[in-house]
């Protein structure tokens, strides 16, 4: 029989990156080596306490929560020094209760206070904290460990060390042991004989643990390259940190008694500590914060009068819903005691008064807010303006949001105003105190793709094979590694054929799931009772002020801390801006909540699918529905998003519903619930609301029950599925339909149930999606300012982003906007004299304090009257060189007269000029006689240096490079004519040309991305195929080149270059931005020798004289050939003759070139073939 052991010393991947352990696998190999205790000691965290914590309990296993502290050699807060001396490791583990409190604090404070280098607790905190917390001396970069490490054949060292541990030993008493290890290295013996010296001559207890890294032996080379990864270092590297040997795995007790002999005991106590180790959290008890109610009142009470006083607010002048005496009718009534009786009883009014609270905040800070996802069917959320659309009038059930049988707290999710979302969480701060307030944490993980790319950059494999293999990944959300080898057989093939990928993918397979930092969750904010480090460790993210947890958003609640959404939407950011900048521009005062939800402008908008920049309808696919679905009724853009959806599109379920809505088509309701429920959907099952209605009348299955069955049903729980079926087939019957029927229905409902939608959130984003359409209806230009306002933050220079195709839409509607310019733009897009002025944020390189300075300094002293003007009242400081290059090159300083070449030039001058002026401003001084020199200087024009202007190339590539598009002209503009012979269509006609039709396209090719398919296609070896966008002068469309044709023509594709593209469209999806699979890429130098079918040479008698068709003649005779020669004669008196010659020519460029000398360059025009497609790939 094994001799009792437990694993006092473990690491998992929460050692981010030092660690190659899954909890739930360590926590399985401990079970299958008979222990019946773990701890887990991962290094100056707890970030994976609770997972621990509910996988042992899972397991029958009892968790020791405990950290591997690194503690500061004096002060936590002294932080001077190198890295090497600035930290000892401790290793503390929770005895009870109190020690995890206490460990909570610690780990806070490292972080909170005293991070340097790492995250440090010292003797101080220790002092105030250890009690119920077990310390073991630490491994051998213990304080206790270097000190025995130096011999203990000295009373010098036997003293050090006796102070050492008996300073712990006197804190910590019998909960203090000294630790041994022994993983095979001789640092660790030469630790082990000097421990076991000094606690033998101190009397102080022995403790064997390991330093545990990974679980098993074979995953020794993945904790290898994760240490690579975390060091930057190749695996090859000699001098990198690395575990000399393969024995940091999670060790049988066997293992760990013959590495100890004859001390047996040290193994056997760490049996005896894990046995006085017992911690029992109590998770699921809530520790929300309250809500200060004023007066006498109860929460009850208070929230009941806030609820009714927003309702009779929000019915104003709706008589169905407001009585004429002014009290509510008694549907509303009704509905409302309804559900203020399941949240008493549920005990959350104290939560909805926390939400009301910020949420009424942030419409005192003007800051738009709305409620997302099914807490819109509330009309407790209605009434407290967190949601904006009556749960009564579009049939919203409160059950799909809250039941009684539900005992974790409902989740309100708010969208803020992005830009001001931090405005809300600031308060909420300020309001519940800084300390019980955080941001949650998110870890950030190997996913299949980064796993493959940090095992082949930590191998020193060449960047391209990993690339190449990283292709080889299906594009399928969340895949892993063994899936993408059983689904691609070009990556089984690779993984065959060639060792070091086979190595790469088996390592990457071992590190791929596991933690690689820690970051802040996008929403989610935690707020407690009292201070959080009563409930939750707390850190920060590196190189960042914000405070945030140690543990994930699951873990947090099941801590039983009150977990918030604080979301950012960017458009409620636009709606903001547009309704400021109507409100300056036109004077009006817009309420956006009362906007009429009948109007026909705003609905024709709708029908013609110009809906570039409204919420959620902008996609080629979705303006494509809207032309067909020619929505009339705010119930259509409510179904508009919850139909767009794979599901609903492949089953024909869009189809019948735009059939049936324009009248080809008869909806059949085969009971009357089903038409009560269905006909607002034109007999399409759109909602699970409405599966949920018929579950409730046609099979008397309780609404919140009939939630619980649909979610059953898309997550396929058999056992809970069928209870239902058997309740809804009683029901059913009883309502008078036969076994039959009632079984047809639950069919149509399994069927169905899958594709619902969730309609309260949906509901509430048509109203955004109709807001955004409203305005721009009616305010064209003040909602494309706002919208082109939006799109700064998400500028990408290298591809067209969505800033250029929204300058491209207001084009299309007749919006002019002026080009930036320092004495006219702002940081944002605004509106003067009817014109939309572009943003100096918008320019790359000139976003945040740049603009602002510029703006500053206008505002201020007034407008800039050159260049030196602009350096000497803007502070470099916030507006660098490379920032003002990036204004010349954009076109921001051509009112001032000048080129931009010869602003460019004058560019160091001005800046050393400003320089000196600002120096003398700080300084308080003038230079001698400046009076007298300011007024003349001011009536001096700046010379600007005498250099050529950019060319035409020149000057649009900066503009490209800059604004991300080209302002004065278009690159292409020189290959018009060429375009024109051979092209059968501009990106800008492609919209009514049917699928598959065979188009020629000319334009500049961009943002090239090759892959690999996941086999080639039978009879072929190639499977790399390349993505690319094709831009003209209107557009661009999205280019696929697959294999067969890449392997011919790929060598020629590059960016920036200049094609003639032929191919068939591909309008996968009824999609009206459709992609073009190109079968044929001519670059534009090659297309008059390749595809001429003659030339034409035009002679002009008064410039070259009747001699010169004699030599032109003797010229063309020369060279015989198959392509037509035709003459233009142009006599003197202007009249023109052509004509064509019997005898072909050879079109060389020798004869072009005789031709050019004789004539001049201009008078040789090359004819092209011009294919029935207009192309010319058929044209040979």
């Amino acid at each position: 029989m094994s001799q009792s052991f437990v694993h006092l010393h473990c690491h998992s991947h929460y050692s981010l990156l030092d660690g190659a352990g899954p909890i739930p696998k360590l926590v399985t190999r401990a079970k299958e080596h008979g222990m019946n205790a773990l701890a887990l000691t991962d290094h100056g965290n707890l970030h994976g306490a609770l997972q621990f914590y509910n996988t042992c309990k899972a397991n029958e296993i009892n968790p020791i929560i405990g950290y591997e502290a690194y503690i500061a050699p004096g002060s936590r807060l002294e932080k001077s020094g190198g890295m090497r001396g600035s930290n000892y490791h401790l290793t503390l583990l929770a005895q009870n209760k109190i020690g995890f409190k206490n460990l909570i604090k610690l780990a806070s404070a490292a972080y909170l206070e005293g991070f340097y280098f790492k995250p440090r607790i010292d003797k101080e905190l220790l002092e105030k904290y250890n009690e119920g917390i077990i310390c073991l001396s630490g491994c051998v970069s213990s304080e206790f460990s270097k000190i025995v490490m130096r011999g203990t054949d000295t009373a010098e060292v036997i003293k050090e060390a006796s102070d050492t541990a008996g300073w712990f030993r006197k804190l910590f008493g019998e909960r203090y042991f000294v630790e041994i290890m022994n993983n095979g290295l001789d640092i660790q013996k030469m630790q082990l004989d000097g421990a076991v010296d000094v606690a033998n001559k101190l009397g102080l207890p022995l403790v064997a643990t390991s330093d545990t890294h990974y679980v098993d032996q074979s995953d020794a080379e993945a904790q290898d390259i994760l240490l690579c990864v975390n060091t930057g270092k190749f695996r090859t590297d000699a001098s990198r940190m690395k575990m000399e040997n393969d024995q940091f795995y999670l060790r049988s007790p066997d293992d760990m008694y013959a590495s100890f002999p004859g001390l047996e005991d040290a193994c056997s106590r760490s049996q005896e500590i894990a046995n006085t180790v017992d911690i029992d959290l109590e998770l699921g008890k809530r520790h929300f914060p309250s809500f200060k109610i004023p007066g006498e009142k109860t929460a009850d009470e208070y929230l009941r009068e806030l609820c009714i006083q927003g309702l009779k607010e929000r019915y104003e002048g709706n008589d169905e819903m407001l009585l004429p005496n002014g009290e509510l009718s008694e549907v509303v009534m009704a509905r409302l005691d309804r559900e203020l009786g399941v949240i008493s009883r549920l005990g959350f009014p104290n939560y909805f008064l926390i939400v009301w609270d910020f949420v009424v905040e942030a419409r005192k800070q003007n800051i738009p807010a709305t409620a997302r996802g099914s807490g819109v069917g509330a009309i407790v959320c209605y009434a407290l303006y967190m949601s904006h659309v009556c749960p009564i009038k579009y049939d919203l059930l409160f059950e799909r949001f809250l039941d009684e049988n539900r005992l974790e707290a409902p989740d309100i999710d708010i969208d803020f105003d992005k830009e001001r979302r931090g405005m809300v969480i600031k308060y909420v701060k300020d309001k519940y105190g800084e300390a019980n307030v955080a941001q949650i944490g998110t870890f950030g993980t190997l996913a299949a793709r980064a796993a493959i790319k940090d095992v082949g950059r930590a191998m020193g494999l060449p960047l391209d094979m990993v690339n190449e293999v990283t292709g080889m990944v299906p594009d399928q959300l969340g895949i892993k590694l063994k899936a993408a080898l059983e689904q691609s057989e070009e990556m089984q093939a690779a993984y065959n054929a060639n060792p070091d990928i086979r190595e790469l993918l088996n390592l990457a397979m071992k590190i791929e799931g596991l933690a690689r930092n820690v970051g802040t969750h996008a929403a989610a904010v935690v707020i407690a009772d009292e201070p959080l480090t009563e409930y939750v460790p707390l850190c920060r993210v590196s190189g960042k002020e914000d405070i945030i947890t140690q543990w994930s958003m699951n873990d947090v609640e099941a801590a039983g801390l009150l977990k918030m959404d604080f979301l950012g939407l960017r458009n409620l950011t636009i709606l903001r801006n547009a309704i400021d900048l109507i409100k300056k521009v036109r004077g009006e005062d817009l309420d956006i909540l009362r906007l009429p939800l009948d109007d026909k402008a705003s609905f024709d908008l709708l029908r013609r699918g110009e809906t570039k920049g409204v919420f959620q309808l902008e996609s080629g696919g979705i303006r494509d529905l809207l032309k067909r679905m020619k929505p009339d009724s705010f119930l259509d853009i409510i179904a508009t998003n919850a139909l767009y959806r794979p599901g609903p599109l492949e089953g024909g379920m869009v189809d019948d519903y735009i059939e049936v809505k324009h009248g080809r088509k008869e909806a059949v309701y085969k009971h009357q619930v089903l038409k009560d429920v269905l006909e607002e959907t034109n007999g399409v099952m759109v909602y699970q609301e409405q599966v949920m209605r018929i579950l409730n009348r046609l099979g008397g299955i309780p609404l919140a029950k009939a939630y619980t069955c649909i979610k059953a049903i898309s997550k396929k729980k058999e056992s809970i599925i069928q209870a239902n079926r058997e309740q809804f087939l009683i029901g059913a019957q009883e309502k008078g339909l036969s076994k039959q029927e009632a079984t047809d229905f639950w069919d149509m409902i399994v069927k169905f149930a899958g594709y619902g939608f969730n309609k309260s959130h949906s509901t509430a984003y048509a109203l955004v999606a109709y807001q955004t359409a409203y305005l721009k209806a009616h305010y064209p230009i003040e909602f494309m300012a706002a919208l082109l306002s939006g799109d700064i933050s998400g500028r990408n220079f290298k591809t067209k982003d969505s800033l250029v195709e929204h300058m491209e839409d207001a084009e299309r509607m007749n919006i002019e906007v002026a080009p930036p310019d320092v004495n006219n733009s702002d940081e944002e897009f605004t509106v003067k004299d009817g014109k939309i002025v572009f943003a100096l944020s918008a320019i790359k390189g000139c976003g945040g304090g740049a603009a602002e300075a510029i703006v500053a300094a206008r505002e201020k002293d007034g407008p800039f009257t050159d260049i030196y003007d602009f350096c000497e009242r803007v502070d470099h400081s916030q507006c660098s060189k490379a920032a003002i290059e990036t204004l010349i090159k954009a076109g921001a300083f051509d009112n001032m007269g000048g080129t931009r070449a010869q602003y460019a030039a004058a560019l160091d001058k001005a800046i050393q000029s400003g320089a000196s002026a600002l120096a003398d401003r700080k300084s308080g001084q003038k230079n001698l006689f400046a009076a007298v020199e300011d007024t003349a200087e001011a009536a001096k024009s700046v010379v600007l240096p005498d250099v050529q202007p950019w060319p035409d190339k020149e000057k649009l590539g900066y503009e490209k490079e800059c604004l991300g598009f080209y302002w004065s002209s278009h690159p292409l503009a020189e290959y018009s004519r060429k375009f024109e012979m051979c092209c059968s269509h501009r990106t800008s006609n492609l919209a009514g040309v049917k699928d598959k039709t065979e188009v020629t396209l000319g334009g500049m090719v961009s943002s090239i991305k090759l892959a690999h398919t996941r086999k080639a296609r039978p009879g072929s070896t190639h499977t790399k195929y390349a993505n690319f966008d094709l831009e003209d002068v209107d557009g661009g469309i999205r280019c696929i080149m697959w294999p067969e044709d890449f392997a011919k023509m790929g060598e020629q594709l590059r960016p920036d270059g200049v094609y003639i593209v032929s191919g068939r469209l591909d309008r996968r999806g009824n999609d009206d931005e459709a992609n073009l699979i190109v079968n044929e890429l001519i670059p534009i130098e090659d297309v008059e020798t390749r595809y001429a079918r003659g030339v034409m040479v035009r002679v002009d008698e008064k410039t070259h004289g009747e001699s010169t068709l004699g030599t032109l003649v003797e010229i063309v005779r020369g060279y015989p050939g198959n392509c037509e020669l035709r003459l233009m004669l142009v006599l003197g008196d202007g009249r023109q003759v052509a004509l064509r010659s019997k005898k072909g020519v050879d079109l060389s460029p020798e004869m072009r070139n005789r031709v050019d000398e004789l004539l001049g360059e201009g008078n040789f025009e090359l004819l092209l073939r011009r294919p029935a497609n207009g192309g010319v790939r058929n044209s040979a």
